[in-house]
């Protein structure tokens, strides 16, 4: 059992003079594109703790994000009108910190199926719910029933996974492709969000943002793969049939959980609007990562000894794997038409 001491924080104190709804904490779950340290206390491969990741966060501080800098949910925070301070690790007292939290559960490398979060040792979602339990009760104990009830429920809860399913299990490493075809699997993997909204709903989480899947082909460690050295192109139709199919899931999942609200992020549209139109956004390479060669490295493979691009704003895309700071903003921008303004 993965102790919620191992999770990271962060403070979030809610300001005034925004318009947008006031929520008394944010509760994150999912893999590396919103994991804010929290592989660094679990033994696994899949960290990001070492430079140069978080060589543009404030302070220059690699904290386990997987990026040069902020992630989306950094930058979410700051839009809402939230204050964030540097995230300090959960320890037993939860009364020595602020009750209105923004708390992430996130780990880098983990997915929907189990199998995925089993190859790196990382923290499966099933696990990330009995955490967020562990946190629920805590707040029981400082606040009382009622008031714990109200944060929860009042909270925005923010889901990114699914890449690490497609890329670990099916695409690069054929576990369930020997077993299910694409559309099979697609539809295990949807089956197994349906039932962690579900879960979360049950224990009391109401508002959800649920992230769709990038063009899974024109990651640069899947351009690596494709032996034409171009996008793979079949990987991106599957991506987006796959958001259709979550598209019309959330909606359904909607209707079958009375009170709750669930919103749609396409991450799909702006990543391939800054590949198709780098100059737009200032970028000058979006097919390789600014770390090391840009093809291959990420977590591990990317370290104080690897050789580093120059001016990692003009990459898209920070490691093979994951976008960098400056894509994360634009893609917060699209977000914040699409998603965050309905809130």
């Amino acid at each position: 059992m993965v102790r919620l001491s191992v999770f990271f924080v962060l403070l979030l104190q809610i300001t005034s003079g925004k318009n947008f709804t006031k929520f008394p904490a944010i509760l994150i779950f999912g893999d590396s594109t919103v994991d804010t340290g929290n592989n660094n206390y679990i033994a696994t491969p899949f960290q990001a703790n070492h430079y140069p990741y978080g060589k543009e966060f404030p302070g220059h501080i690699p904290t386990g994000r997987f990026s040069n800098g902020k992630l989306v949910v950094d930058f979410m925070g700051t839009l809402l009108g939230i204050k964030q301070t540097i995230p300090p690790f959960l320890q037993s007292d939860l009364s020595s910190y602020e009750l209105r939290t923004g708390v992430s559960f996130a780990s880098g490398g983990t997915g929907y199926d189990a199998l995925t979060a089993n190859i790196g040792g990382v923290v499966a979602m099933s696990k990330q719910t009995e955490c967020f339990k562990k946190y629920g009760q805590r707040l029981n104990k400082i606040v009382g029933k009622e008031e714990a009830h109200r944060i929860i429920g009042g909270a925005l809860v923010v889901v990114s996974a699914g890449t690490n399913d497609f890329l670990f299990n099916f695409y690069d490493i054929p576990t369930r492709s020997v077993l299910l075809n694409i559309n099979e699997y697609q539809e295990f993997i949807l089956q197994r969000l349906h039932d962690f909204v579900k879960e979360l709903y049950n224990l009391g989480c109401r508002t959800f943002i649920i992230a769709g899947l990038p063009p899974i082909g024109c990651l640069p460690v899947q351009i690596t793969a494709n032996l034409d050295g171009t996008c793979a192109e079949e990987q991106n139709v599957d991506a987006q049939i796959y958001n259709k199919r979550l598209v019309e899931l959330l909606a359904h999942t909607q209707r079958s959980l009375q009170g709750s609200r669930i919103f749609y992020a396409d991450i799909y549209t702006p990543i391939m609007d800054m590949i198709k139109s780098p100059k737009k956004y200032g970028f000058r390479e979006v097919t390789q990562g600014c770390c090391g060669t840009g093809l291959l490295e990420a977590g591990p493979l990317c370290t104080p000894l690897t050789p580093l691009c120059h001016n990692s704003s003009d990459y898209l895309f920070f490691d093979s794997i994951h976008p960098s700071e400056k894509a994360y903003h634009y893609i917060l921008e699209f977000l914040e038409k699409q998603v965050i303004s309905k809130l």
